[in-house]
């Protein structure tokens, strides 16, 4: 208890002091520091600061809701994508089943024209999606971006670099390459 008023005892001799110090030399003394404005003012910071926060993570809350509402609408957009594609594969499969059913009846001509109209129907359904196949054939100059050598071979035929044949075909999709033709260059 005496060093707390040893220590009010130095403070008013401080101020003391500083008062003369002021009056000395003229100038005005410093207005007095009112601690309850001080307190009023510090106590509207907080509140600001606790207002800014509470903003700032509804914001952050309502940004994390977006993002996984975008996720949920990417996703159910990717499913509707593959359902028109089923959808529109559903003939096809039909009539392989009228190819496999007149295979079972060795019908060898019905199961011949069946399986041709299958691949043709195929073929539309999936180029109506966008697909193209890599056109390649023999004889045409090896192209790294969309054909895959799978095997070099010698060929007095043909130059370096030349495909020779063609096992297994490539396919763009919407432009871009889906898989490439595997083939067999010439070396």
């Amino acid at each position: 208890m005496t060093d707390r008023k040893h220590t009010k005892d130095d403070g008013k001799r401080r101020a003391a002091r500083s008062k003369a110090v002021v009056e000395e030399s003229g100038a005005e003394a410093p207005a007095a520091v009112d601690t309850a404005e001080m307190d009023g003012e510090l106590a509207k910071l907080a509140a600001d600061c606790d207002a800014y926060l509470d903003h700032l993570r509804r914001l952050q809350a309502e940004f994390d809701n977006y993002r996984k509402r975008v996720q949920r609408d990417a996703e159910q957009h990717r499913l509707r994508a593959a359902e028109v594609v089923v959808e529109s594969l559903l003939p096809v499969m039909d009539n392989m089943g009228r190819a496999l059913d007149a295979a079972a009846r060795h019908e060898e001509g019905q199961l011949i024209a069946g399986l041709e109209l299958v691949a043709g129907q195929l073929r539309t359904t999936l180029e109506g999606h966008g697909l193209d196949e890599v056109l390649v054939e023999a004889g045409t100059v090896f192209d790294p971006n969309v054909h895959e050598a799978v095997l070099t071979q010698a060929s007095p035929d043909y130059e370096e670099g030349t495909v020779l044949q063609v096992l297994e075909r490539g396919y763009l999709l919407h432009g871009r390459l889906l898989r490439p033709a595997k083939v067999i260059v010439s070396s």
